[in-house]
């Protein structure tokens, strides 16, 4: 069974984990090898890692204790983050994850829910009702990614 629940200080290392494995395993489907090394560096700070946590404070998936997935809503609608596990994929997490935060959002008063959104998740995305609001070239670390700005509107 999948619960949902806070984020947790000590998640962040697991949250990096989830993080760096899914670009490198799933993401490198749609983006180059280069491209998903600049999205994932082996040299990202756990400090500055624990910041971003700590800020964006995600919602954590579990399967029998296991982190398998998380995601964060922020007061303006804006999802920053949402990877499940490279394992997990396609077994209902990022599902029970994005009702869930669609369903917070609501009881918040949130009437639009946007995202940056990748070629490999905009399928899922789309799923759930947002539409592509637009495309774009982003730059990390030196790579140009393309992804999607999308919303949805409740």
């Amino acid at each position: 069974m999948i619960k949902i629940r806070k984020y947790n200080e000590s998640d962040a290392r697991d949250l990096w984990a989830i993080f760096y494995h899914t670009i490198r395993n799933v993401n490198a489907r749609d983006y180059t090898q280069t491209q998903v090394e600049a999205w994932a560096p082996d040299d990202v700070s756990p400090e500055v890692w624990q910041r971003k946590m700590n800020a964006i404070s995600p919602f954590v998936a579990e399967i029998d204790g296991e982190i398998v997935g998380y995601a964060d809503l922020q007061e303006d609608g804006l999802i920053d983050h949402f990877f499940c596990h490279h394992e997990h994929q396609g077994k209902g997490v990022g599902r029970h994850l994005m009702e869930h935060l669609l369903r917070v959002g609501e009881l918040q008063g949130i009437t639009r829910f946007y995202s940056e959104v990748s070629i490999t998740a905009r399928p899922f995305y789309e799923k759930f009702g947002f539409k592509v609001a637009k495309e774009q070239t982003i730059e990390i670390r030196g790579q140009k990614l393309r992804n999607f700005v999308m919303e949805r509107f409740s």
